[in-house]
């Protein structure tokens, strides 16, 4: 029954994690309760941030049947999870990709904080890292297959071409995958070098906690506001780490190449981090002045169409080991 009782917290926590992420406002550059973006509404991410339910619950058990030596680690099957969560978010409505990022940060997420509470009774950061680590090594050429195939169906735009690695716009990328004995793990091994999402996912999630869980809690101790806090950590991350989607989308009109890409587009992505890092320093949200400039910032990087997708997702992270460890507001 305590299985159970642990896939159904670490469910919730997933999907509150999500929809206060896209809640925060007003977070430069994404939808927020206040402002949407484009054809994508907040009420999309809603919709999506309660459609990851089901997949994360699954994971979570399927990482507590492993702890308890019930499942090798490698049948716990994170490719699967994550296409069925991009599924259930295409089902669920008609924004298009809001929530891939996300998913491919809390599959993984839930299945290692249930493997974690199972083999040591405590949630603790060392523990759940180890078994992070674990999981992802652990995950095979049927895991980066399916895993692929989600991130073709959420259709996030910016994948480009790759030179060494499987191109997921060609048609052959699974023939390429099995052929090169790819697993999820060695993909993001590669794609780490131009996506932080890819990076956090073999660094045992370096930013999310070492950065953006820290943040969090500060601000919010200090603040005992929840909306304070998920946006002082989106800054916190942004000034500290460029938005490898925007550098990619940006590089993408001038080579096809992704790697070529990311260091054309990483100029404008910097610039955006250090007007982020100003805002910091003048206070952000919690000073007049310091709003205002948030404010206007929001504003021009949407009418440039710049979405800082990865930072969004890095925040949405953040706030998801937060609640793991015992975050209430």
């Amino acid at each position: 029954m305590r299985v159970y009782w642990v896939a159904d917290e670490i469910m919730l926590a997933g999907q509150l994690a999500a929809a206060l992420e896209v809640s925060g406002y007003p977070k430069p550059g994404n939808v927020h309760r206040t402002s949407d973006l484009h054809n994508v509404r907040y009420e999309h991410f809603i919709a999506g941030s309660v459609s990851l339910g089901p997949a994360l619950r699954e994971a979570t058990l399927r990482g507590a049947l492993a702890a308890m030596g019930k499942m090798d680690l490698s049948n716990v099957e994170i490719g699967s999870l994550i296409l069925r969560a991009v599924s259930l978010m295409r089902k669920w409505h008609r924004g298009g990709n809001t929530h891939l990022g996300v998913i491919l940060l809390f599959i993984p997420m839930s299945a290692a904080a249930a493997m974690s509470i199972i083999e040591q009774e405590l949630f603790t950061m060392k523990n759940f890292r180890s078994c992070f680590s674990r999981l992802m090594r652990a995950s095979t050429i049927k895991d980066a297959v399916n895993a692929c195939e989600a991130i073709i169906l959420a259709e996030p735009g910016g994948l480009g071409e790759i030179s060494n690695a499987p191109d997921l716009s060609k048609p052959d990328f699974k023939e390429k995958i099995v052929k090169g004995n790819y697993t999820l793990w060695t993909i993001m091994q590669v794609s780490s070098r131009w996506d932080n999402i890819a990076k956090e996912l073999v660094t045992e999630l370096k930013i999310t906690l070492t950065e953006g869980y820290p943040e969090l809690i500060k601000v919010y101790e200090e603040t005992r506001d929840i909306n304070v806090a998920i946006v002082h950590t989106y800054l916190k991350i942004l000034a500290s780490h460029p938005d490898t989607f925007i550098a990619r989308n940006i590089g993408l009109k001038y080579t096809s190449n992704i790697v070529k890409a990311v260091k054309i587009g990483l100029k404008e992505a910097e610039s955006i981090s250090r007007e982020a890092k100003e805002i910091l320093e003048l206070g952000g949200i919690m000073t007049k002045e310091g709003k205002n400039r948030l404010i206007e910032f929001d504003e021009k990087l949407k009418k440039r169409n710049l979405n800082l997708g990865t930072t969004a997702d890095l925040t949405a992270a953040s706030i998801f080991y937060s609640l793991l460890s015992g975050l209430r507001f």
